[in-house]
């Protein structure tokens, strides 16, 4: 059985679902097929043929931020047919273009990565007006399009100003610059850049969304 067929699998299986609830199986499955892919074992994902376009993104903070963009604009992604895939990192993204783009399901392909991961979409295979690039990174977008005094307040609000004060006097931390220290900051703890992107997405508001979050959302 081929990856594709085995993620495509019984995707007749769960026929109530809605197509946003489809959609969402099918990131589910891709996740699953990629963890199991990179373990040695069989893909035995299942999915539905219910997404037609699939957003290839480094990591689940980036997910989050364009999920938060879409609910500003009061688009369910999901239920436009619309899967967004973190991949664990842009060296991944040759299987995903292999399973899902023009040799796979066929599906159209958007993206998002770091200015210094370019040349992994590029020897992908994915077309230039196909993914956006932020310099050098998405936190990097936020802290200019925001600015230090409105990254600092979104701290406060989530109660994390006084923990990075702390973690700014550490010696391993007082020589970098602020926003070297907001990077490292966000990426300590698990689970804190994901829910600092949504964050970071809601305090910008649609007038001072990184211009590339916006253009990736423009284009599905």
């Amino acid at each position: 059985m081929t990856e594709a067929a085995s993620i495509r699998g019984t995707c007749d299986g769960a026929r109530g679902d809605t197509r946003a609830d489809a959609v969402r199986r099918f990131e589910q499955a891709a996740q699953r097929w990629v963890s199991s892919r990179s373990a040695g074992a069989t893909p035995d994902a299942t999915t539905h043929a219910a997404a037609t376009t699939a957003v290839l993104v480094e990591g689940t903070s980036d997910r989050a931020a364009l999920l938060a963009l879409a609910e500003l604009h009061q688009r369910d992604l999901a239920a436009e047919g619309v899967a967004v895939l973190p991949m664990g990192g842009a060296m991944s993204i040759r299987r995903f273009v292999g399973l899902l783009g023009p040799s796979g399901f066929g599906m159209r392909l958007r993206g998002m990565c770091d200015a210094h991961e370019v040349g992994f979409f590029e020897r992908a295979g994915m077309p230039a007006d196909g993914y956006q690039v932020c310099e050098p990174d998405l936190e990097g977008e936020f802290i200019r399009a925001l600015g230090l005094p409105r990254i600092e307040a979104v701290l406060a609000a989530q109660g994390d100003l006084r923990l990075f004060r702390t973690f700014q006097q550490q010696p391993a931390q007082r020589p970098r610059s602020t926003e070297k220290q907001l990077h490292r900051f966000f990426g300590t703890t698990s689970g804190r850049k994901e829910h600092y992107a949504r964050e970071l997405v809601l305090a910008a508001g649609v007038e001072r969304v990184p211009a590339p979050l916006n253009r990736l959302l423009d284009s599905l």
